[in-house]
């Protein structure tokens, strides 16, 4: 009994480093939706679905690029606004606290020196003096009238008078460059609420990209949603291929960008999304899965970025959202679950069928071996194999009895012309 558990022990020891030595992070896989836990085919291999996959933009559209070592950091200030607006709520309500505070103090401290020089400190209690700010009598005082000068308030307790012109001079200042900060400030925090960011949560993309064919093509099709009732006015769709590549001449391309066509040339990237679209690539020569078949796809190391953008109906600003597709999310022979049905007297959406895919009869093959065998066959690619052996077959007899009865025939003259000769 010992050695049995020494000896699992042993074996426990071995697998666990053998893990360790292969894996040695553990991956967590993302959180789908049941719907999409399903969907996944049951042909992937563990390999593929252990493999730690390096996105470039994520599936909640964010880019997945930091950049470092920037050295030309004065460029950020030279366009100080879009840095304020960049930046984080915390950090933006940080900074609209203390240029206010600052400003203030700034001035408070002003008129308290001016005050303090004119010497009205030492005239508080004497009725004849006439002092450049009425009841200012220490610097709290002078932080609480800079306050009232700069926001406009005048409570009236405390008020400049005429006979202090470097006082009057001071308000004009303070004035002017109060309405300045206002405006920079409060212009930064309404464009960065009323960003358009938001917008995009409600924009859905589903979680797979399928490839199946459609009317007789091998095509890459994905589908897009919007959640609200407000359109997306002018609404587009584009597409881009991320994969690395290495030129004729040797030199290496990482995360190179290729057009993926998704319509543009016919119009039908522009989109009128009042209910969810699938959106559709057809893989032809132009295409960069020309030569991609089954079987190579999950040895390719390539992501699907598409971009959908347009303007918002109730502001009329320009919305933008982004998502992603790896290898692992490209199911090849499947199709998506139909969402839109006809009710009584109007259209009704089923959201919780728009990630849901189904299996469908599609080619192994690549688009370029389909190509290949239907201009050898002279066949429509929507054919099945089997129909073309078939037609195969039926050609091989009719060629057979066309030359039985030639040789009938044939036969048949040979008889005639030596009965003739008799």
């Amino acid at each position: 009994m010992a050695k049995l558990t020494e000896s699992m022990t042993n074996v426990l020891e071995g697998d666990s480093m053998e893990q360790d030595v292969e894996s040695p992070v553990t991956i967590h896989q993302p959180k789908l939706p049941k719907q999409a836990r399903d969907d996944l085919p049951k042909h992937i291999s563990r390999d593929r679905a252990k493999r730690k996959i390096q996105r470039y933009v994520r599936k909640d559209g964010k880019c997945n690029v930091h950049h470092g070592n920037v050295r030309e950091t004065y460029r950020y200030l030279t366009d100080i606004f879009t840095t304020l607006v960049d930046l984080k709520w915390r950090f933006n309500l940080l900074i609209f606290v203390m240029v206010y505070t600052v400003t203030w103090l700034f001035f408070g401290m002003i008129w308290w020196l001016i005050a303090y020089i004119r010497g009205d400190m030492e005239h508080i209690e004497d009725p004849t003096w006439t002092p450049c700010v009425t009841n200012l009598n220490g610097f709290v005082s002078a932080f609480l009238f800079s306050i009232e000068t700069e926001t406009t308030i005048g409570y009236g307790y405390r008020v400049i008078t005429d006979k202090c012109p470097e006082g009057i001079i001071l308000l004009l200042v303070q004035s002017v460059l109060g309405s300045i900060v206002n405006a920079f400030m409060v212009g930064c925090m309404f464009v960065k609420i009323s960003q358009p960011k938001k917008r995009a949560e409600t924009l859905v993309f589903s979680t797979h990209a399928v490839i199946s064919m459609r009317d007789g093509k091998l095509c890459l099709m994905f589908r897009v949603g919007d959640l609200r009732n407000s359109h997306i006015v002018e609404a587009s769709i584009r597409a881009k291929l991320i994969k690395s590549k290495q030129t004729t001449e040797g030199e290496f391309i990482p995360l190179n960008q290729t057009d993926i066509n998704v319509g543009y040339y016919t119009g039908d990237d522009r989109l009128f999304l009042v209910s969810p679209l699938i959106i559709s690539h057809e893989i032809n020569q132009q295409s960069p899965f020309w030569e991609i078949s089954k079987a190579q796809l999950p040895k390719e190391e390539l992501e699907i970025v598409v971009i959908l953008e347009g303007m918002v109906e109730a502001t009329g600003m320009t919305c933008q959202a982004r998502s992603s597709y790896v290898t692992s999310e490209i199911l090849w022979g499947y199709r998506f679950t139909p969402v839109l049905t006809l009710e009584d007297g109007f259209y009704e959406v089923d959201y919780n069928s728009f990630h849901e895919t189904y299996e469908t009869s599609t080619p192994s093959l690549s688009a370029k071996e389909l190509a290949e065998l239907s201009n050898r066959a002279e066949l429509p690619l929507s054919w099945s194999v089997s129909s073309k052996l078939n037609h195969h077959a039926e050609l091989e007899t009719e060629e057979e009895k066309n030359h039985e009865d030639q040789t009938e025939r044939n036969g048949d003259v040979t008889n005639l012309e030596n009965e003739s000769k008799v």
